[in-house]
């Protein structure tokens, strides 16, 4: 994100100890958990699909042995015409194994074993087939291994082997039973009422430690009790969220301020990230609050009794950010903001911006004026559905899980659309918590409430079942190790994923978040799957690595608020250091992204095959570390687009979009577009620019060689309206 120059963060005295911290935690009343349902001998999700895989040959380039844990049936291993042969997978960690799956194109192995290694050298055989026909047939196993392979002696026919899938079960291990729901909400998360002791200290001691604490280790989640608060003033830094639980926003009312500002950063608010309000009520003090964020800091469900505003006290720079399913009486001022997207709410009245103003659904928006000003207005949203959120219903906490909407205008509040879910029915995973107990809750059915923390994974996390819902509380960190993908999820209905952030690990992984599988067909357009404030960052805490972050290939996915994010600064920042080559990658159809904000990656930054999809409101960077115009060349272009088209589509529209370059290691560069789409009376583009930071690189273009070029250090934008 663009910080102008930036300065070392100020040293801050923690004020108190953590232990001291955790003395003023009021944690909630313990509940009963309820035993789930009991779990399988076997987990059904498959413990290989997506990783790593050799083989002993391939037939040809197309039929390598990914093909064979991609989990499409549409594409296939196959060996050369000779025996033995053998493919094999790398689970990421040793796994007790229960369960082969092999699905056979025509040319079948007729003679086989099914083995496990520790190591990928030394082999244990499981199961002996001898006979078989082909077609697809599940094995019963026994036995422990990372690597798991088939070994074939003799084919089925005069071709190779060749399989379409092979997939892997695995039990769920560390644990002794059915993993119970319910329970307490961990040790940060901080219950408080209007009566709580000390209520303002505990908000300024969290605040001290987290102010700047911009790659630190905390998280917390203030959980305010419905009632009135008189004179808090809460200050949200970093990895912090506070959240009303009122089943409305104005169950909880704050006579006073929720307040985020720049005074760590000088004033400067570009680099105020991972920071959350939610669901309750603010008289600001002054008459207007102040939500001086960038990227990472949703503002949802909140009704502002005054006005807001979006800049840092000083006016610094400030590069935000995202508004949803809000009422502010008053008159929103984001002044220094130089992008913003607002959607389903309702403003007293909107004054100035920088260059990128994008509204859909707001009452009282202004009108679009992209010609001579900032802003670009739908009068409604096509799709959307509220973040699920928690709340008490009298002692007992529940998850609101929002319905959808279509041509929402407004607010979804006092009478949202929706279901409940007990917290018995999610596993409260707090710190500590294995991959394998999340796994085996999945399996038995519980939905996944992340509590505050840092969860490393050595496994997969596979979310199998239609409609589950897995909500992350004060920026909930995913971690994943040894090269595995952190979160898979099937191509299922409805599954809601919100409010936490993946954290690419040191070895590289294929794909960050991947929602369906490679392939999926169904239609999902009454039941879509959900991803709202799910952030990803490759980079920034230390060294990650990742070639993809976001992959989509389930049809009518409604991406809400994301920011994908290749580190710019930090630790762990180089151009190959940090190597992430795509940001979000949109394979299927019917996806609606509303609120994208992806930025620096080494390739590029939105890639989307899939038809019909439609964005509404786009900020992006390219790559700062760009070491040279060669670097970024392909197919006799200079630099990747920031948002490009397949040339395949035929069917595309988005509305909002901006894309600025900072080459500061190579100020020279000049990249040919900042949006690419094949030409065709289906695609539909709407309010672009670009930007040259201070002369830190140029664009040549706006998209496919239309739009003047941007020029000299002024920072002024390039524009087009409309495109073809």
């Amino acid at each position: 994100m663009r910080s102008g120059t930036r300065s070392r963060t100020r040293a801050r005295c923690p004020g108190v100890a953590l232990a001291a911290l955790a003395a003023l935690i009021t944690l909630p009343l313990a509940h009963a958990p309820a035993v789930a349902a009991t779990q399988a001998a076997c987990n059904p999700a498959d413990a290989a699909q997506g990783r790593p895989a050799t083989a002993s040959s391939a037939e040809n380039s197309g039929t390598s042995a990914s093909a064979a844990f991609d989990g499409a049936t549409s594409t296939r291993w196959s060996s050369q015409f000779s025996d033995p042969q053998w493919i094999q997978v790398d689970l990421g960690a040793t796994e007790d194994l229960c369960s082969i799956d092999l699905n056979w194109e025509t040319a079948y192995g007729k003679d086989f074993q099914l083995q496990a290694s520790a190591d990928g050298q030394n082999w244990t055989t499981l199961k002996t087939v001898t006979g078989a026909t082909g077609g697809t047939t599940s094995y019963d196993v026994s036995g422990s291994g990372r690597y798991v392979r088939m070994y074939g002696t003799a084919r089925g026919t005069g071709y190779g082997y060749s399989l379409w899938e092979m997939a892997v079960h695995t039990t769920a291990t560390g644990t002794t039973g059915p993993v119970q729901g319910g329970g307490d909400l961990g040790p940060n998360v901080i219950v408080v009422d209007p009566s709580t002791p000390n209520l303002q200290q505990k908000f300024d001691d969290v605040f001290q430690q987290q102010e700047s604490a911009q790659f630190g280790t905390g998280r917390y989640q203030f959980l305010l009790k419905p009632g009135t608060y008189n004179g808090i003033n809460a200050q949200i830094g970093f990895y912090t969220s506070i959240s009303g639980l009122g089943p409305n926003p104005d169950d909880t009312q704050i006579n006073g301020d929720v307040t985020v500002d720049a005074g760590w950063f000088n004033g400067n608010a570009t680099q105020n990230f991972w920071r959350s309000a939610e669901n309750l009520a603010i008289t600001p003090s002054s008459g207007t609050d102040r939500w001086a964020v960038a990227q990472a800091a949703p503002f949802r469900r909140i009704h502002v009794k005054g006005g807001l505003n979006l800049a840092p006290s000083g006016y610094g720079w400030a590069s935000g950010g995202y508004i949803a399913d809000s009422k502010i009486d008053g008159t929103v001022g984001p002044y220094s903001q130089q992008q913003w997207y607002t959607r389903d709410s309702s403003v007293g009245g909107w004054t100035n911006g920088v260059w990128n103003m994008t509204f859909s659904g707001v009452q009282g928006a202004p009108a679009t004026n992209f010609d001579s000003g900032p802003y670009t207005t739908l009068d409604t949203t096509p799709v959307s559905r509220e973040k699920p959120y928690l709340y008490l219903d009298g002692n007992d906490y529940k998850v609101f899980v929002p319905g959808k909407r279509t041509n929402a205008r407004g607010v979804s509040w006092p009478n949202t659309p929706g279901t409940s879910l007990s917290l018995d029915q999610f596993y409260v995973v707090k710190p500590g918590a294995t991959a394998a107990t999340i796994n085996a809750a999945l399996a038995q059915g519980l939905n996944l409430l992340f509590t505050p923390g840092i969860y490393h994974l050595d496994q997969t996390i596979n979310v199998t079942r239609p409609d589950t819902v897995v909500l992350g509380l004060g920026l909930a960190t995913l971690v994943p190790d040894g090269g595995i993908d952190a979160m898979h999820v099937a191509d299922v209905d409805g599954v809601r994923l919100a409010g936490f952030l993946i954290d690419a690990g040191t070895v590289n992984s294929d794909t960050l978040l991947r929602i369906g599988t490679p392939g999926s067909t169904a239609d999902h357009s009454a039941d879509p799957t959900t991803m709202q404030d799910v952030f990803v960052r490759i980079g920034g805490a230390g060294p990650g690595l990742a070639t993809n972050s976001v992959v989509v290939n389930s049809n009518n996915v409604l991406i809400d608020h994301t920011w994908l994010w290749r580190a710019d600064h930090g630790s762990g920042v180089g151009w190959d250091t940090n190597r992430a080559d795509y940001g979000l990658t949109v394979n299927g159809n019917d996806v609606l992204a509303t609120g994208l904000f992806v930025e620096h990656f080494n390739k590029y930054d939105v890639y989307w095959s899939g038809e019909r999809g439609r964005t509404i409101f786009f900020q992006n960077e390219k790559a700062y570390d760009a070491p040279n115009a060669a670097a970024i060349t392909h197919d006799g272009v200079v630099g990747y687009a920031a948002y490009k088209v397949a040339d395949s589509v035929t069917s595309h529209e988005a509305w909002g979009l901006g894309s600025y370059c900072n080459y500061t290691a190579d100020p020279s560069i000049v990249q040919a577009d900042g949006f690419e789409t094949p030409v065709t009376s289906g695609i539909k583009m709407h309010d672009l620019l670009v930007i040259s930071l201070g002369g830190n690189g140029q664009y040549a273009h706006v998209v496919n060689g239309t739009g003047a070029p941007t020029s000299g250090t002024s920072t002024v934008p390039s524009k087009v309206t409309s495109f073809p």
